[in-house]
């Protein structure tokens, strides 16, 4: 493992007892630009998230309306009720984004599937990043803040679905995940580069979680563009299982 990752994993709780969990779970509540771009405005406005830490599944509930939750592995997602009765569903996801630019709306499964893997890619970092197929390299530090941050450079494997393959996670002096880089490629052809910023770090069954998250365009010289946020997420009552 890179000596940095191994550093951070063991600050945010260590693998030893990352591997011992069954879930992750989470209140979410959701916001930004990017919902009435897509014409999904409230889906995620308040909802539980709940993660397997150990494969590509999240469950999102309630999705769109009460009694009914959505469903996501790489290879499928679906809207069910609560009973586990299918409502709708679609294989090979990202295959449906074909095409699309930043105005073009979608529909749920698209938000099913968007949000599962990005859910589950923030809920299990930094220890996913170690996990087999996973290049990481340490790049040349940044300075932000009038703080100095290493950086990783991370290229996530093909069977593993986020936002784009190439990543870069700035971590700061305590070993904190600050700002994660990278292009949400279903967002549409036209996106560009994202600013991920993390903050308002907490404690919760011996793991350390960031419970508020921020999105910007990046702009000239990778810097962010902050008076622009285009997902918001704030996380309460996280439980790992």
């Amino acid at each position: 493992m890179n000596e940095l990752l191994e550093q951070v994993v063991a600050a945010y709780g260590g693998l030893d007892r990352w591997e011992k969990l069954t879930s992750v779970r989470a209140r979410v509540r959701a916001g930004g630009l990017l919902w009435p771009m897509k014409r999904q405005m409230g889906v995620l406005d308040d909802v539980i998230t709940r993660i397997d830490p150990h494969r590509q599944f999240t469950t999102t509930e309630p999705f769109g309306e009460p009694g009914l939750r959505g469903s996501f592995t790489p290879d499928r997602v679906a809207v069910e009720t609560d009973a586990g009765e299918m409502v709708e569903e679609r294989f090979h996801p990202r295959a449906a984004y074909a095409g699309h630019r930043l105005d073009t709306p979608w529909d749920r499964l698209h938000v099913a599937y968007f949000n599962g893997y990005a859910m589950w890619t923030y809920l299990t970092e930094p220890f996913s990043l170690a996990g087999p197929g996973f290049e990481v390299t340490e790049l040349e530090p940044w300075q932000e803040d009038g703080e100095t941050w290493r950086r990783l450079r991370v290229v996530f494997p093909g069977d593993v679905d986020t936002h784009s393959k190439e990543n870069v996670y700035y971590v700061d002096a305590g070993l904190r995940i600050r700002r994660h880089d990278y292009v949400a490629e279903v967002a549409g052809t036209d996106a560009t580069g994202a600013a991920h910023y993390a903050s308002d770090f907490q404690e919760s069954g011996g793991f350390l979680v960031p419970a508020r998250r921020r999105v910007h365009p990046v702009g000239p010289g990778g810097r962010p563009m902050l008076d622009t946020v285009l997902v918001s997420i704030d996380l309460s009552d996280i439980r790992f299982e």
